[in-house]
């Protein structure tokens, strides 16, 4: 098994254009959810936390990743972070060599704090990037410059910290060439890890009313599919490997936290907003959990001795294999074809009984040779001898289609 750790930070220095995170630019948000007070009421909540696994019998090995996201991070002091980190380590316990990291803001760190990460034993380092382009930070709203990010760089390296750099593509008057201009600076900083993301507006955002007035161009679903061609062919000849369809990195450098994500592990989830994944076991059913979104509210909950969730949801067996089957076609060791079918054949009967509307079967490999010959898929055999489905590039560009087909095939 395996058990993951994120805390999401909901403070921001300044709320960008395009964001619709869950972040606040208040220093305090009330009921105890303050930027000075965050790491008590996150070691407040873990406790919760661990109480209601308890007396659910959940026994989670010790953990393997931990992940700081915001928001930002790292808007709190070093020692706030350490604090947080060692609360998980008296609380769960952490693995020899587990993957430690945080986002940052290149804006809010220097040598001393990033040493001080070191210290407390943080092993990663995630920097808000974005662009290398100055008229594109300016319409992202990023104050920060590519020299903080090349500063920030060298001091994690300095630090003996992995590093990774986040780019977003598609922003309002981002040309082809100043896309290459990001994607090569990224390169440059000599980082293990990178990360490119399609830009997503959100109608509610700054960002997005700007669009609907007209006052900014709509992104282009074409010229995000040729950034992210761009992308893709410039990170494989500088070494790094696409490893999740928004992810590269060179080998063995690969995100251990997202790859749990993708895999579908235990995690739980800290801070407003944050969700918790449960997979069954004999003492409870699979469980999806979410914090309360507001940070008041969040704290009003934990002052109660209340676990802060928002809400809940058991996750049936059809809906955990949908989740298993997207998940596993997003990343480059594919999805495991014996492992589903084996789980739509436990399921059929049971499901023609309690849903007519649909008819579970398994996957055979010659039903796939049409995604094959189309250049969506390859079809591999792993060390375990298992089939796995892997989406080439141009499945990868076409995920959501692909992953439609399967739940056709599936009778889902």
């Amino acid at each position: 098994m395996t058990y993951e750790i994120y805390i999401h930070v909901p403070f921001c220095l300044r709320r960008c254009g395009y964001c619709d995170f869950n972040t606040y630019t208040a220093v305090d948000l009330g009921a105890g959810a303050s930027r000075g007070n965050y790491a008590n009421m996150i070691i407040r909540e873990m406790e919760l936390v661990r109480q209601w696994q308890f007396d659910r019998g959940i026994e989670e090995p010790a953990v393997s990743t931990v992940f700081f996201g915001g928001g930002t991070p790292t808007i709190l002091s070093a020692d706030d972070l350490v604090a947080m980190l060692d609360a998980i380590r008296k609380t769960w316990g952490i693995q020899s060599g587990a993957e430690i990291t945080t986002e940052a803001n290149p804006d809010t760190v220097n040598e001393y704090y990033i040493n001080r990460l070191a210290e407390g034993g943080f092993t990663r380092i995630s920097f808000g990037m974005q662009s290398a382009v100055p008229h594109v930070l300016k319409t992202l709203d990023r104050t920060h410059t590519p020299a903080n990010v090349a500063a920030g760089v060298e001091a994690a390296n300095k630090a003996g910290l992995r590093s990774s750099v986040d780019l977003i593509y598609g922003a309002p008057g981002e040309s082809l060439d100043d896309w290459r201009t990001s994607v090569q600076t990224a390169i440059n900083l000599g980082v293990n890890h990178i990360s490119s993301y399609a830009l997503t507006v959100e109608p509610t955002t700054k960002m997005g009313r700007q669009i609907a007035a007209g006052t900014l161009p709509k992104p282009n679903d074409d010229d995000e599919a040729a950034k992210y061609e761009i992308a893709d062919d410039l990170l494989t000849a500088a070494g790094l490997t696409w490893y999740e369809v928004s992810n590269w990195a060179k080998p063995g450098y690969e995100s251990q936290h997202n790859l749990g994500y993708w895999r579908n592990v235990d995690w739980t989830g800290l801070g407003p907003g944050a969700h918790s994944h449960y997979n069954a076991r004999p003492s409870v059913n699979a469980l999806r959990a979410w914090d309360i979104a507001h940070p008041k509210l969040w704290g009003t909950a934990i002052n109660e001795n209340r676990i802060p969730w928002g809400g809940s949801e058991e996750i049936t067996p059809t809906e955990n294999l949908e989740e298993l089957i997207m998940l596993g076609l997003r990343i480059h060791e594919g999805l495991d074809l014996e492992r589903i079918n084996h789980a739509l054949a436990a399921m059929g009967d049971q499901t023609a009984v309690t849903d007519s509307s649909m008819s579970l079967k398994p996957i055979d490999v010659g039903q796939l040779q049409p995604m094959v010959e189309e250049g969506l898929i390859t079809i591999v055999s792993d060390a375990a001898h298992h089939t796995r489905v892997v989406p080439t590039r141009k499945g990868r560009l076409l995920n959501d289609a692909i992953i439609e087909h399967f739940f056709d095939l599936a009778g889902m």
